[in-house]
């Protein structure tokens, strides 16, 4: 460390922060821009960047209700990785996880993407012929999956009973090694930064009311801070899609559901990999600082609750503790719900509605967090050339009405 960086730290870290400044601009809304982005999490921020660094486009703005990774981003289990079933999901999440692998040198800020390994486990002899099926897909698409045996799963996880009490035998498993987790709240700021010094404008606290469509075509977008003309729209809501897509006067063939997550207590490092089980509906790590982050399934009813819910954490919690026997002792901090769009075949809206100008970007599941680069890179194509990507063209509005769905309800497992 050199003299003069060993200063700067120690005057920082002394002066309260009072003196750092800005990473993003807090500007007011201008008259007009050439493109709206509603919604300030990692989808929508990512977008606004890729719309300014890969096609010029930076007269955006990012509408935000609240504050930015505000919503999903900062309410999620942060795993990253991209063994789909499908060619098309397959496709767009390799994508995203070659963007992840290089998106804290891109941002130049630590996103804090770790590839510790990401575990599928098999319990019976259904999920080991899904697993094989889905690992074999996964290589002729390009995309790393490998098969373990329960020795191998030992020897990478120690501390699992590989007989979970009786319960929940592991048979094997898949891992895809290039997989892992990021830190969701640093993905939202490395692209607000990014975005910010493109000239991006990011308004918090700015929810919207409602769109001027004339003659179908979108020309304006009411907010709380007056009204914003535009000929170009992208919502990416998670959470609130058919919310958005209703003051626009459409539907979306998407339900919203809270999905269950909770953190425990920080202890010593016991567990560097990600570890999920479809069949019970767990999917735990461990975070940098030492929390077990557990992930459950989505309750039943539809609903916009952000909190836990104590049926489906408590058959979650259950399950975790007859696989690791040594965590029934802990203590759990918080609990909440995400609030996840579904789609009947478990993939994402992306790409053109039937108001021209109006593009979405929702129905993820809970796929939305490990998309973030690829939807947000695919996603600025199409608002920027008003017509998808070969990446994302398969997953339009119109395949409900054709029937090409894309069914990724077993490779999505918990919906993750």
């Amino acid at each position: 460390m050199t003299r003069y960086s060993l200063f700067s730290l120690l005057r920082n870290a002394l002066n309260y922060h009072e003196d750092w400044p800005r990473a993003w601009r807090s500007p007011e809304p201008k008259p007009s821009y050439d493109a709206v982005i509603v919604g300030g999490g990692g989808h929508g921020l990512a977008t606004a960047y890729y719309l300014a660094k890969n096609h010029g486009i930076t007269n955006v703005a990012v509408i935000e209700s609240g504050w930015i990774g505000g919503g999903n981003t900062g309410r999620n289990t942060t795993i990253v990785r991209s063994n789909y079933l499908w060619d098309e999901s397959a496709a767009l999440y390799e994508h995203s996880l070659k963007l992840w692998e290089g998106l804290s040198q891109e941002l130049n800020y630590n996103v804090m993407f770790s590839q510790r390994g990401v575990i599928n486990l098999a319990h019976n002899q259904h999920d080991l012929k899904e697993i094989g099926r889905r690992i074999s897909a996964n290589r002729l698409n390009g995309v790393d999956s490998e098969f373990l045996t329960p020795r191998q799963i030992k020897d990478l996880v120690p501390i699992i009973d590989l007989r979970a009490g009786g319960r929940y035998p592991v048979l094997g498993a898949s891992i895809q090694r290039r997989g892992g987790t990021a830190r969701h709240d640093a993905v939202a700021w490395g692209y607000a930064r990014a975005a910010d010094a493109l000239g991006v404008d990011i308004i918090q606290q700015c929810p919207v009311t409602g769109f001027r469509i004339e003659n179908g075509r979108v020309s304006a977008v009411e907010t709380g801070k007056g009204t914003i003309e535009t000929g170009k729209v992208g919502l990416a809501v998670a959470g609130h899609s058919s919310v958005m897509a209703g003051l626009a006067g459409f539907r979306l063939p998407i339900q919203s559901l809270p999905l269950q997550a909770l953190v425990s207590e920080p202890v010593k490092p016991v567990l560097d990999t990600v570890v999920m089980s479809g069949a019970i509906h767990a999917y735990i790590s461990q975070s940098d600082k030492g929390e077990l982050v557990i992930g459950a399934g989505a309750d039943s009813y539809i609903g916009y609750g952000q909190r836990g819910s104590l049926p489906v954490t408590e058959e979650t919690l259950g399950a975790i503790c007859e696989l690791f026997p040594m965590f029934r002792r802990m203590r759990m901090l918080r609990q909440w719900g995400g609030i996840v769009d579904t789609c009947p075949d478990a993939s994402p809206v992306l790409g053109k509605t039937p108001v021209e100008g109006m593009y979405v970007n929702g129905g993820w599941g809970t796929g939305g967090f490990k998309s973030t680069p690829g939807a947000g890179w695919a996603y600025a194509h199409t608002i920027a050339n008003d017509m998808p990507h070969e990446l994302n063209a398969a997953f339009s509005l119109d395949r409900f009405r054709t029937g090409y769905l894309i069914d990724e309800h077993g490779a999505a497992a918990v919906a993750h």
